[in-house]
């Protein structure tokens, strides 16, 4: 199987299933002498672990990662960082009556009619399982980040069709962390908790939006051909599972604006540009120009729902399928590590790769 790995000079490649003894990863080309603080690296996990809250699965895993490579007395020593978490709670007995059955929405028979098998038990390696390995290699890549002052941050936008009508600022970003949904204006994300509740209860699921920004990101990052950094973004978004979309500052709603609304007007001042709008979300010709990065990613309901739905067997005959086990109602809010995860590791990426773009 390829496709495994992501990344070219900081590099992640995972392995492990859902419901095999344990995941982990290998990290090829994190510079050495960073002070690794793993205590951060494990908070990060613990915003995506399962089980942190009522609107979450209900499934307990305390994903501690074990370090196994990589570093010595705390610092990274420049060779691959291996790493490890196990699977302590993944009961394959709750996906016995899906051996011959193809879940609608799901890779099941995608995943047979390319590879001739398939590992029913939670989906094997295309569960959202796996992510948790890019939460660990995207908290390692932003511990490197923060040395040169380059932060990322993301929250809950939308769950379903209520969505964050007011403004949020940078320093508002972090409030989103108060409450289970991970939005940042508490009313706001009380009506979407509810929402998540209601069709938890119906058997059913929702949808959701995550915004994500990056500051202190300084122009250049980014190639003007298959490399736009806008590009390489979108592809580390639309690998996370569930994910059907990306824009990018304004988005699908420049699409009605005319041109002399859209661009963003700037001046030069003390060398540095300073923008009246933000409407290509930080990115123009594929390179960062020094505005604030912004965009944000749509994420389809699950499909792991209890409401009877028409399936196919591996025989082609049709059947009623209720699929039970644990799974969240909503994934944005466990998501939101995921996403800064991704965008931490691509943004490292690319400025590493600047280094070499001119003398």
């Amino acid at each position: 199987m390829a496709g495994n790995s992501f990344g070219t000079l900081f590099k992640l490649t995972s392995f492990g299933e859902s419901h095999g003894e344990l995941i982990g990863g290998v990290i090829d080309g994190c510079p050495a002498g960073l002070n690794l603080d793993v205590a951060r690296i494990q908070a990060k996990l613990d915003r995506r672990k399962p089980g942190q809250s009522g609107i979450s699965s209900e499934r307990k895993e305390e994903d501690l990662v074990r370090i196994h490579s990589g570093i010595f007395d705390g610092i990274t020593t420049g060779t691959p960082i291996g790493f490890t978490i196990l699977n302590k709670d993944n009961r394959s007995k709750d996906y016995a009556h899906l051996k011959d059955v193809y879940r609608p929405g799901h890779a099941d028979y995608a995943y047979q009619a390319k590879y001739g098998l398939r590992d029913y038990r939670g989906g094997g390696r295309s569960s959202a399982r796996e992510t948790a390995v890019r939460v660990v290699a995207g908290a390692i890549a932003e511990q490197i980040l923060s040395v040169f002052n380059i932060e990322i941050r993301a929250f809950v936008q939308g769950v379903g069709k209520i969505s964050l009508e007011k403004e949020v600022d940078w320093e508002s970003i972090p409030d989103s962390e108060n409450n289970t949904v991970r939005c940042p204006d508490l009313k706001t994300a009380e009506k979407m908790k509810k929402l998540i509740e209601s069709v938890r209860n119906e058997g059913d699921s929702t949808g959701g939006v995550i915004e994500c920004r990056i500051r202190g990101l300084f122009a250049g990052l980014g190639s003007p051909v298959f490399d736009k950094l806008n590009a390489l973004l979108a592809h580390a978004m639309v690998s996370i599972n569930a994910v059907k979309g990306v824009e990018f500052g304004s988005g699908f709603s420049s699409a009605a604006m005319k041109g002399s609304r859209y661009r963003d007007e700037f001046r030069i001042e003390g060398g540095e540009p300073k923008y009246s709008s933000n409407n290509s979300g930080g990115i123009t010709g594929g390179i960062s120009n020094g505005n604030e990065l912004v965009f944000r990613v749509a994420f389809n309901p699950v499909t792991s729902i209890p409401k009877l739905a028409k399936a196919s067997n591996t025989s082609g005959e049709s059947q009623s399928l209720s699929v039970q086990g644990r799974h969240d109602p909503c994934v944005v809010p466990r998501a939101v590590p995921v996403i800064e995860a991704m965008a931490a590791i691509t943004v490292l990426d690319q400025f590493l790769a600047r280094r070499s773009d001119k003398i």
